[in-house]
């Protein structure tokens, strides 16, 4: 079994569902819609992936890539969903939009793209999620973080063994990304969650070394409990 077969089996099918409008973290409120709007890259994820596919990708990495081209197409549905009960912020969804096409222009590989952007994007705006949303959206964000954890480290594999690194260049993207996002919060909060700070540095760390240990008690600690929501707010699970 390669290590792309055991990745396979790790993975569950869901169903999103149209969520109800919850309360957000007071104070979060404006990030968490800006958090939202990059829902934008979902979908050109998927085509980073895709395009990847015409190029030397690993024989052994083929199957497992079309199905996470697949989740991507679920993740977009899902925010969509929560972008429905929530609403938008209109000038957030502008902004969003120039950010996705300068990751769409980027010239890195499109494999090492998406791997940035999982890894070091949606990886920060996941446990925001967990941490700021409402019950619908932290459910969401629960189940996009299963899939995620297998891209990231599918993508990961398959830079390695290409001998792919990000440059200079993505990573600057990557950090504007994320700047952007987290704008709206003080630089530094007594609660860190609602600094932008520790979002930047996680973010960092999960670039430089694929781990950021600040997000370890985002795990639990916000999931929401079965009492918090309404059944429209359970997704279906295969």
């Amino acid at each position: 079994m390669t290590p792309y077969d055991k990745l396979i089996s790790r993975k569950r099918t869901w169903t999103p569902v149209q969520t109800e409008a919850g309360k957000l973290k007071s104070g979060a409120e404006e990030a968490v819609y800006r958090a939202l709007a990059l829902r934008c890259l979902e979908l050109p994820v998927g085509d980073f992936i895709s395009h990847s596919l015409k190029g030397e990708i690993p024989d052994a990495a083929r199957q497992i890539l079309e199905m996470n081209i697949k989740d991507e197409e679920n993740h977009d549905l899902a925010l969509n969903y929560a972008v429905n009960a929530l609403g938008t912020d209109e000038k957030a969804e502008r902004e969003a939009q120039i950010l996705r096409k300068a990751w769409e222009e980027h010239e890195d590989h499109t494999i090492v793209k998406a791997m940035v952007a999982e890894r070091s994007v949606f990886f920060c705006l996941l446990p925001f999620f967990r941490y700021a949303g409402d019950a619908g959206l932290r459910t969401i964000s629960a189940d996009i973080s299963r899939d995620e954890q297998i891209h990231v480290a599918t993508n990961s594999l398959v830079c390695r063994e290409l001998g792919l690194n990000p440059s200079k260049s993505l990573n600057k993207l990557r950090k504007a990304t994320v700047d952007w996002v987290f704008q709206p919060l003080q630089a530094e909060n007594t609660d860190k969650f609602l600094a932008k700070n520790f979002w930047h540095s996680q973010s960092d760390s999960l670039f430089e070394k694929g781990i950021a240990e600040g997000f370890s008690n985002t795990r639990s600690a916000r999931m929401p409990a079965f009492f918090e929501h309404s059944n429209v707010n359970l997704p279906q699970y295969a």
